[in-house]
């Protein structure tokens, strides 16, 4: 049977609930807890890392094989077998045996960004940013520093927090990928506003949610003297887009563990049958929906929803388009 080796797999995430992927520690500065950002634009992402983590952590869950969601620490070691997609898909550490796994997971970044107007929530992005995630019929160019297009109508000048733009004469036309089109799309494709990539930052960082709290004493139940502490987070609504790569170097090998119809208790895998290891990621992408991802989860933070289906390129239209920017 001949099995793909190469794939690659972007998917469109939608927060359900503020988002904080922490930056690992306290500042000087706006809050106290910030987030992860990219270190060139400044713009909040969900790394990679936490997603990789999330994922396989909740596809052993589903597994049910937990020992294989750890860190392969002393007590908690990775099974390493052969036959576990769990340890084939994501890598493993048992002992001083170690795998690094068949698939690269890549940090979710800010595609969509609700903001408050005076005529209701819009969701704010670039044209450079659409075009790099397939999306199809946006203008060429950028709008100018002080302006901004619409695909609606706000009639004249549109303010996006504390900044007031000018609003193009003409309303443009976003067209997502097929696979991306349904109901989260259909909410917000008529309130897009685009702006030029030099203004999205400071529009992103300066409509942030910031929450404020305080750690509670447990004998008095009151707050406790001096633990008041402030942390920023995505905002629910907000859309990303995440990459995975599949680099299935073992593919050809009959040890591959795959396809897989039951858990590691033979009982029916939730979701169905898993014919690789981007089934796998993808079962375990598909439960953030319910269980988070990043920080402050017990306090209601960290759903994030998969947005219909990952867009897909198989080895061979891999190979092709490489092809085709070879040529002169």
């Amino acid at each position: 049977m001949n099995i793909d080796r190469y794939a690659h797999q972007r998917y469109l995430l939608m927060t359900l609930d503020p988002v904080h992927p922490g930056a690992g520690g306290y500042r000087l500065g706006r809050v106290d807890n910030s987030i992860a950002r990219d270190p060139g634009t400044r713009l909040p992402k969900i790394p990679g890392t936490s997603l990789h983590g999330a994922a396989r952590a909740y596809a052993a869950m589903q597994y049910e094989k937990p020992k294989c969601a750890g860190q392969g620490q002393r007590g908690s070691e990775h099974c390493g077998q052969p036959n576990c997609p769990i340890c084939y898909t994501f890598g493993y550490i048992k002992g001083k045996e170690m795998s690094s796994g068949v698939v690269n997971v890549f940090d979710a970044h800010l595609l969509l960004f609700p903001v408050h107007s005076m005529v209701g929530p819009v969701w704010v992005s670039t044209p450079q940013r659409l075009r790099e995630t397939s999306f199809k019929e946006v203008p060429d160019g950028s709008p100018q520093d002080a302006a901004c297009w619409t695909t609606f109508d706000p009639k004249g000048r549109l303010n996006l927090g504390w900044l007031l733009l000018e609003v193009a004469a003409t309303q443009v036309q976003v067209e997502p990928p097929v696979e991306w089109k349904g109901e989260a799309w259909d909410a917000v494709q008529n309130r897009l506003v685009l702006v030029a990539d030099s203004l999205f930052s400071h529009i992103v960082n300066s409509n942030l949610e910031v929450r404020t709290s305080v750690a509670i004493n447990p004998e008095t139940g009151a707050a406790e003297e001096g633990a008041l502490f402030t942390y920023e987070a995505i905002p629910r609504a907000a859309f990303l887009a995440a990459e995975v790569v599949l680099d299935d170097y073992y593919a050809e090998e009959n040890n591959r563990p795959f396809p897989k119809d039951t858990t590691e208790q033979g009982k029916p895998l939730p979701g169905g049958r898993w014919k690789g290891p981007l089934d796998v990621v993808a079962a375990g992408l598909k439960l953030i929906e319910y269980l988070s991802v990043g920080g402050m989860g017990t306090r209601g933070f960290g759903r994030v929803k998969v947005v219909g289906k990952p867009l897909e390129k198989s080895q061979q239209q891999i190979f092709q388009s490489l092809s085709q920017e070879g040529q002169p």
